[in-house]
């Protein structure tokens, strides 16, 4: 296979930019606990005014939950953009003539971004050539990650509608449990992509036969095959080589 350098750059770059995601979610959440209410009770108060009797006693504070707020959405695009590049680049390792416009539609299209990344990523899985006996825990730990971002997609707007009652009005709806959906929904993730990567570099040491034609009906995202197909067809012995654990 090629690109691996740039393929593990890629992976290292994963890791920092999600750790950095959820340390800045931390810090948001620790703001949130700590003065959230208590400073979305004073503007409420203040009704938006900033030469309002008090204003000058909460710009401090404010000035640190949009600092806080900037860090998380930066480091989001920054975890979304260095996964977007690792992905492109596996699958170009995978394949050097799939196309990367799917790829970067099942993530960027409303919609669509909730339900075809993980088959995406189980295909790539597939097209990476992997040990025929690890098919159902791969499938595991794909499911265990989509599900725990879905939750953290959901808890945030659930809480908000909680707390919109006055007096417990939230700032960003993030507590406890909405960090920990974070944290665990990152932690598979990098787990994917290590799982990936991982086969395709021990995979340089097991070159396709000349004979065999590189793209295989597994391989094309626009193969037609059901769900159910996709998630439980099982890889030939003859296709995948053992890779030690």
């Amino acid at each position: 296979m090629r690109f691996i350098p740039s393929l593990q750059k890629s992976v290292a770059t994963v890791y920092l930019t999600l750790s950095g995601q959820v340390t800045a979610a931390a810090a948001l959440t620790v703001f949130e606990q700590a003065r959230g209410r208590r400073l979305a009770q004073e503007i409420s108060t203040l009704g938006g005014d900033p030469h309002a009797p008090g204003a000058q006693a909460v710009v401090g504070a404010v000035t640190l939950f949009a600092v806080l707020i900037m860090l998380v959405a930066v480091t989001t695009v920054a975890a979304v953009a260095a996964y977007l590049t690792w992905l492109v680049q596996a699958r170009q390792n995978a394949d050097p003539r799939v196309r990367t416009a799917p790829a970067l539609a099942a993530w960027l299209v409303p919609g669509v971004n909730l339900v075809a990344p993980p088959l995406l990523m189980y295909r790539l899985w597939w097209a990476s050539r992997p040990p025929a006996d690890r098919h159902g825990r791969w499938v595991a730990l794909l499911a265990a990650w989509w599900l725990s971002w879905l939750a953290a997609l959901v808890l945030v707007p659930v809480r908000l509608s909680l707390d919109s009652v006055p007096g417990e009005a939230s700032l960003t709806g993030l507590g406890l449990l909405e960090l920990a959906a974070v944290a665990v929904s990152a932690l598979l993730c990098a787990a994917t992509v290590r799982q990936i990567t991982r086969i395709q570099t021990a995979g340089t040491r097991y070159p396709r036969p000349a004979q065999e034609d590189p793209v295989t009906p597994w391989a094309d995202p626009a193969a037609p095959q059901s769900v159910p197909q996709l998630l439980t067809r099982q890889v030939p012995a003859q296709q995948a080589p053992h890779i030690g654990r």
